[in-house]
């Protein structure tokens, strides 16, 4: 006999599942790992720079000489040479007694004795050292997304590994939610972290049981079957194995997702539909992986709203933005469709206490784009 679940008629509050499902989770120990996997990752502790570059170099190619020997020189009244400067090229370290780089033309050597034909100033076509990446600064600040401005430091001072924090994740997909599954894991890597994916062989509570494997991650989501149809059966398999926090929170879309834990591994039970579960991810996952991975608060951007957002009273509902004369454009609240999460600049999570904001409120709404 096929036990069909049912939603509590009571759904709780966001905030209390959020708070729930964060309830015991730490940042994870940091890892090094090479430059190129480091990128998007959250930054551990990083170690302080050594000065780039390390000594005065030539910022382009010319003649490396010493400004207080050409004071006076023009092209009218050259300043004939002893011997012929040396040439040097950008990059290379200033030979000892010189201070300055001149252009090519700026000494004729086509006679008995090199000319030089213009004065110069001191510092004239040199890179200082340390100009570049001052001594002892950090690479970037603890919980930053490591980017490849990062990157690009941390080659130019010769660093092979970062240190950083990556949560590991298990995406389970249920069948029938192959499309929400790969929307989810990529936006997952986008965040920086390390995803396993796996597939359930059906839809029953056994065989999605089966593969609800929390070992060697640090999260755990299933993508589908946390309705109320009679296929709908991912909730029943993680009582089975782990233990149920929620069924059924007061967020509009994604009141069918679900929390819970198998052992110490928290779990996100995400609907199949990928609207909801776009939802569901800003909601609850991405705190979650936050705290997991240390980031610091992500940035938000505050804008008066250019029309009154109205929203239930006890229901927390999603609602996505874009900027219009400097203030925020409702595309969708609540009903997210496919069109309107294309086209959204940013996501805001209206509390389920607010009754909405009256046009002309500043709110702050995370960006969805960088």
């Amino acid at each position: 006999m096929v036990t069909v679940q049912r939603l509590p008629a009571l759904l709780t509050p966001l905030d209390v599942a959020r708070a729930a499902t964060l309830r015991g989770v730490a940042p994870i120990e940091p890892t090094e790992l090479p430059l190129a996997e480091a990128l998007r990752c959250i930054a551990a502790e990083m170690p302080a720079l050594r000065a780039h570059p390390p000594r005065d170099v030539a910022a382009n190619d010319g003649w490396a000489m010493r400004a207080n020997d050409l004071v006076g020189a023009t092209s009218y009244a050259p300043l004939p040479l002893t011997a012929l400067p040396l040439w040097i090229e950008a990059g290379q370290a200033m030979p000892d007694g010189t201070d300055c780089v001149v252009d090519a033309d700026a000494v004729d050597a086509s006679g008995p004795l090199a000319q030089v034909l213009a004065e110069a100033i001191p510092g004239q076509g040199v890179r200082r050292a340390g100009s570049d990446i001052a001594q002892g600064r950090a690479l970037l600040e603890a919980g930053q997304p490591v980017q490849s401005r990062d990157l690009l430091l941390a080659r130019t001072i010769g660093l092979e590994t970062l240190c950083v924090r990556r949560p590991r994740i298990r995406i389970v997909n249920c069948p029938g939610g192959q499309m929400t599954t790969q929307f989810i894991a990529e936006a997952a890597r986008l965040a920086g972290d390390e995803i396993v994916c796996a597939e359930a062989p059906g839809r029953d509570a056994a065989a999605i049981a089966g593969v609800l494997d929390a070992g060697g991650c640090d999260l755990l989501i299933t993508i589908g079957g946390t309705g109320v149809g009679r296929s709908d059966t991912t909730v029943n398999a993680l009582a089975g194995r782990g233990k149920v926090i929620a069924h059924g929170i007061a967020l509009q879309p994604a009141r069918t997702t679900a929390v819970g834990r198998i052992d110490a591994t928290p779990v996100v039970a995400l609907p199949g539909a990928p609207d909801q579960a776009f939802a569901a991810w800003w909601a609850v996952v991405v705190p979650v992986l936050d705290r997991l991975s240390g980031r610091r608060p992500r940035e938000t951007l505050a804008l008066p709203l250019a029309r009154k957002i109205a929203s239930s009273v006890g229901i927390a509902e999603v609602a996505l933005l874009t900027r219009q004369r400097s203030a925020w454009a409702t595309l969708a609240i609540g009903d997210l469709s496919l069109d309107a999460i294309g086209r959204a600049e940013a996501v805001l999570i209206v509390p389920g206490a607010a009754e909405g904001f009256a046009a002309g409120t500043p709110v702050d709404a995370y960006m969805l784009r960088e």
